[in-house]
Order: structure tokens, then C-alpha cells, then sequence
């Protein structure tokens, strides 16, 4: 019924820690006369191929994988991937055909990881057949993270031991933008209910950097190596991971320098907006800012965190009061309880972790300081794109 004959063939997965190959992934492949080497992914989405031929190709090419995992180094995982449709398909009592082909090929079921692809199935039906799986020894992934609520409602229910990110959302994300802020929240997610992460797609230096940036313990895409018929050795790609980690700690480094340079300016600032707000000046007296073409705004607090002061803007070429926010509580916000808990004692300038500005859609971060004996807390708002 298929063109070709069916094989697996291996993309591996760099683990971020070492540069060594951690595992693979079992991609489904058919062999044609000419040599060349088809995806078998096609297939699976088309509506007009009965599922039971699909479940049989499946089956061959998982058999194949296993057969041949044998020979890989004893330390590596396989990722398969199954189908939440097929899966509904078993009823409640029947083997797992997943697990029956484990046992025939020899292969523990500590070194799989079973691959959870694509939303559909039932999600009953799903939760018991992983609930064996993980009872059989092997580990849970839930690929395309990030794709769709539903996968939110998935990771609950399963509680998978890794996430896959969406290759198109992750690529997408290392351009920048607010898809880049989402991705991290995403991968925020994951290590705080206890998944790694893997990050799919990995095909340029700046897509391996966003992947770093987020906390990714494994690393998939053509910036290492395609899907291959055999295997690599386990240290093919550390020197070439090595380079461009370091490449990316340096970039990092250029980073932390320019935010030491902002910490300067900022405390040579400071003195300056302090003594300007607490004295009531006018705004002819407002000391020249034109060496600090980040700051955006500035306000005053009492250290309860209540404004005392309207935002001083600059907008329009010019700096602008708005006094819409006098008044306000922002004792609950990250930045001020850090602020207190951090610098209140001390009256150290504290700097807040980078965030998009709902209001002006802007990356800024937020410095403050305590003074006048603590009664006094003044916050600067800084444009941070060039960070």
C-alpha cells in the first residue's frame, strides 16, 4: 500500500548539560528504489488512509527502531511517538501493543519515552494507558507544548516527566517579541511542576541561545544533525555545542556589562530625582535627564508603597505629568516587596527582572531605592530593549 519500505531513522537529542548525545527520537521513514528517504508524516495526516494501515506502518517502524536501539550505547533514551486516537482505540483490559513490542526486542522500558503527539483521543482513556506506562518503567513526553489550551489541561492530568515546545511557537519565539515572553512562561511551567524540556527545531545559533535562555535540558534540530538511518557517536557534536555555549555565555556576559553600566547611571541618577521630588520643585528645576535617554517615568512612594507622587513621563519629546495613578497601592508587585525585603535595610538600589509594560507595550525593568530614612521609596521605570 506504500511506497517504500518503512525504517526508522534516529534524530538525536543534545543534553545541554554535557553536549553529549542524551537519546533519540524514532522518525518514521520509507526507503524508496531510488534510494532517497521519504517522511512517513504525510501519510499520517492524510484523512484518506484507513487508520488500521496507519496503526500497522506505525507498528513496523516502531519494530524497527526497537530492533536496532539495541546497538545503541546503553546510557541513551528512545522517544516514540503515540497517538491519543489510537490509544482510545484499546479497551481498558487489552496489552499494550507499545509495551508487548518493548519486551520482544529486549529493550527496558526505563530507556523509552513515550511521546504523546497531536491533542484528540479520549482523555480517560488516555491518563489510564499512561498511568501503565509509567507503571512499566518508561517516561511520559507531551510533544508540541504550547500549541493550545489543551495542552495545559494535558500536563495536568498526566503530569508529564518532559515537554516537547512547539517547533513553530519556538522558532517563532527566538525572533523576539511577545511570543518570546510566552515561551519562557511556558518553560517557567515546566520546571516548576518538574518537567526538562526539550526544544525542537533548533536550527540556528540564535534559535540554540532562546533554547538556553529558557532553561532547555535537551536540544533536537538540524543545527546538530537530521534524522539519521544509524547512530552517532554519543560525543559527535560536544566540541561543536561547546563553542557555541560559550558563544552564548559571552553573549550573556555583554549583557550582565551593559545592566552594570545601567546600575551606574542609575545611582548617579538617583541623588539627583530624589532630592528634586522630595523638595517639591517645579518642573523648570527638574535636573537635566538628557544622559539617560532610557528612563521612561518616575514616581514617588511612601515606603507602604502608596503613590505620593503623579508619574513624571516623557512622552511627546517632553516630559508630561500623569496623575491617573496618584494614590495607588503597588506594595503588591514583585518589584516592591523585593525592594523592601532586599533594600529597605540598606537602602540599596534594586533593579527588577525585565517585563513587557502593559500600558506602553515596552520591555522595561524597574529600579528603586529607599530614602529619607527610609520613609521615602522612589521607582524609575527604564526602557530595557537595549538590554
Amino acid at each position: 500500500m506504500f511506497d517504500g519500505q518503512p525504517l526508522a531513522c534516529f534524530q538525536p537529542f543534545i543534553d545541554t548539560a554535557t553536549g553529549r548525545i542524551a537519546g533519540v527520537e524514532a522518525l518514521g521513514r520509507l526507503h524508496q528504489v531510488s534510494g532517497e528517504l521519504r517522511s512517513v508524516g504525510p501519510l499520517f495526516a492524510n484523512p484518506d488512509i484507513a487508520s488500521t494501515a496507519l496503526r500497522r506502518l506505525d507498528r513496523l517502524i516502531r519494530e524497527d527502531a526497537l530492533s536496532r536501539f539495541r546497538e545503541a550505547p546503553h546510557d541513551w533514551f528512545l522517544s516514540l511517538n503515540i497517538s491519543p486516537r489510537w490509544i482510545s482505540a484499546l479497551t481498558s483490559e487489552q496489552p499494550l501493543p507499545s509495551l508487548i513490542q518493548l519486551r520482544q526486542q529486549g529493550v527496558p522500558p526505563s530507556r523509552v519515552v513515550f511521546e504523546i503527539t497531536e491533542s484528540g483521543g479520549d482523555p480517560t482513556r488516555l491518563a489510564e494507558v499512561v498511568s501503565r506506562y509509567r507503571q512499566a518503567g518508561a517516561r511520559i513526553a507531551i510533544d508540541d507544548f504550547g500549541a493550545g489550551y489543551s495542552q495545559l489541561d494535558r500536563v495536568l492530568a498526566l503530569q508529564p516527566d518532559i515537554l516537547k515546545l512547539d517547533m513553530r511557537l519556538f522558532q517563532a519565539a527566538a525572533r523576539g517579541g511577545p511570543s518570546g515572553e510566552v515561551v519562557k512562561a511556558l518553560a517557567q511551567m515546566a520546571e516548576k511542576t518538574g518537567c526538562w524540556i526539550i526544544a525542537e527545531g533548533v536550527e540556528t545559533e540564535a534559535q540554540l541561545n532562546f533554547a538556553l535562555e529558557c532553561g532547555a535540558r535537551y536540544l533536537q534540530g538540524h543545527l546538530f544533525a537530521q534524522a539519521e538511518p544509524g547512530f552517532f557517536p554519543s560525543d559527535a557534536f560536544v566540541e561543536r555545542f561547546a563553542e557555541l555555549r560559550q558563544g552564548y555565555v559571552r553573549s550573556k556576559l555583554v549583557e550582565r556589562g551593559r545592566l552594570m553600566a545601567l546600575r551606574q547611571q542609575l545611582a548617579a541618577l538617583m541623588p539627583q530625582l530624589q532630592a528634586w521630588t522630595l523638595a517639591k520643585a517645579p518642573m523648570e528645576a527638574l535636573p537635566r535627564l538628557d544622559a539617560y535617554p532610557w528612563l521612561l517615568r518616575f514616581f514617588l512612594c511612601d515606603r507602604h508603597g502608596t503613590q505620593l507622587t503623579p508619574n513624571l513621563e516623557w512622552r511627546e519629546q517632553r516630559w508630561q505629568v500623569d496623575n491617573r495613578y496618584l494614590g495607588h497601592n503597588w506594595s503588591w508587585r514583585p518589584y516592591f516587596y523585593h525592594l523592601l525585603a532586599e533594600g529597605w535595610e540598606e537602602r540599596r538600589l534594586i533593579l527588577s527582572s525585565t517585563y513587557r509594560d502593559a500600558t506602553s507595550n515596552q520591555y522595561c525593568l524597574t529600579a528603586g531605592q529607599f530614602f529619607d530614612e527610609g520613609k521615602y521609596l522612589l521607582l524609575i521605570d527604564v526602557d530595557a530593549a537595549g538590554l
